[in-house]
């Protein structure tokens, strides 16, 4: 799938140039939330860490929590792109190897990839005035179901989007309390978090 440009992005990067400073101001933005935690990461850390006058920041993100954003969409473009690699190099694959491939994809990312403990695909902060946005999990459901329909072969309906965002929203509540026992992820309730989207979700998507 093609990536999605972030609503809270000032300006969309035309030159390879500018695309290259927008990512080390993302991967800035990760490194130091990863160090500070969300409430502390400010604009102007951000750019010292990537090396770029606060005024390049500022071309792209009116604030840090659009900045946030912007490395949520991010993430989310990733992850979309792991479960394409991983499917397509698999193969055929049934429905519980393809939950597993979202599940294990997922996994990797929350053990390996700077910043994704706090901002996965979402801000851990309350809405501005400027806008919410559309809830996280809302568009996370809506690209593994594209992804999921397009390498089984069938069909998407309103029923097989609602199981599918059933199935995210379960998954990462289940998800959040592994890495709150465990900063690797319990291994025993990431089972169980297998187990449920086998018997719910699977059925679904045969």
């Amino acid at each position: 799938m093609d990536p999605v440009p972030p609503p809270s992005l000032r300006r969309t990067p035309v030159q390879q140039r500018s695309a290259e400073r927008l990512a080390r101001i993302l991967d800035a933005c990760a490194e130091l939330l990863d160090e500070t935690g969300y409430e502390q990461l400010s604009t102007r850390a951000v750019a010292v860490r990537a090396g770029v006058p606060i005024g390049s920041v500022y071309r792209f993100f009116g604030n840090k929590r659009a900045m946030a954003a912007a490395l949520a969409q991010r993430n989310l473009d990733r992850y979309a792109e792991r479960i394409s690699a991983r499917l397509a190099a698999a193969g055929h694959v049934d429905a519980y190897g393809a939950i597993d491939g979202v599940l294990d994809e997922y996994i990797a990312m929350k053990r390996t990839v700077p910043g994704f403990a706090l901002v996965d695909f979402g801000v851990p902060a309350p809405p501005t005035d400027e806008g919410s946005g559309e809830d996280p999990n809302l568009l996370v459901a809506d690209r593994l179901c594209g992804l999921l329909v397009a390498h089984l072969g069938r069909t998407t309906d309103d029923v097989l989007r609602r199981k599918v965002l059933v199935g995210v929203e379960a998954a990462d509540a289940l998800l959040q309390l592994a890495f709150r026992t465990d900063p690797s992820g319990d291994p025993e309730l990431v089972a169980e978090t297998r187990e449920l989207l086998y018997a719910y979700l699977a059925p679904s998507l045969t």
